[in-house]
């Protein structure tokens, strides 16, 4: 075997090395796995819970949980997918057990320029605000609320595959395996989900010369 038939080893710092400098005893590598899912995390968390007091602390359980369960992790999957699952089990136990309901918290919308906005706000956004004036972009604030009122309406499980689709981008693929369903489910969940979304916002649409979500 040509010394280039060996297996290549996985890049410096990516998730799968990462991981496997943890199981080693490198706590290190695990910060900097945190480091880079917290904010997702958290995100993810915020569209289940209502009281945002929660968040930071489900997150916390959450990486604590993957820590863990590293051992566990064959690699079958991306690791945020596998994270995200955990994620996602972790914030419907905790709510759970404090006998809350599990809904979108949405006591603040984002603006235009954060940079947790959906890419379908910011397309949105964008084809509402091509003039730049005051009306369109009022408009395009009102698009934007009420794309994200469809969305906390929208049973847990429909909310859950747009928010992992449309706003963490996921394949439908990794949605499957992050929410334990078949992909024909997700598939499904989406279209759902989506028709329920452009329902809600189609008048603000008709508006915008009926532009659909």
């Amino acid at each position: 075997m040509r010394p280039d038939d060996s297996p290549v080893p996985p890049p410096p710092n990516s998730d799968t090395q990462l991981v496997q400098r943890t199981l080693a005893g490198d706590s290190r590598a695990f910060d900097l796995l945190v480091l880079k899912y917290q904010r997702r995390v958290e995100r993810l968390i915020g569209r289940m819970v209502r009281d945002v007091d929660l968040v930071q602390d489900i997150a916390q359980e959450t990486f604590i949980r993957a820590y863990r369960a590293l051992a566990q992790f064959r690699g079958d999957a991306q690791f945020y997918t596998w994270l995200y699952r955990i994620a996602v089990n972790t914030a419907k136990k905790q709510l759970m057990e404090l006998k809350r309901d599990p809904l979108v918290f949405q006591s603040q919308f984002k603006s235009a320029e954060e940079d947790e906005t959906s890419g379908s706000e910011r397309e949105l956004t964008q084809s509402a605000t091509d003039t730049e004036t005051p009306d369109a972009v009022l408009a395009s604030k009102e698009i934007a609320e009420a794309v994200n009122a469809a969305m906390e309406a929208l049973p847990e499980e429909l909310r859950m595959a747009i928010t992992l689709r449309e706003i963490e981008g996921m394949s439908y693929e990794e949605i499957a395996q992050a929410l334990d369903c078949p992909i024909g489910t997700v598939r499904s969940r989406i279209f759902r989900a989506r028709e329920a979304i452009s329902a809600r916002i189609k008048p603000m649409l008709d508006r915008q010369g009926g532009k659909r979500w």
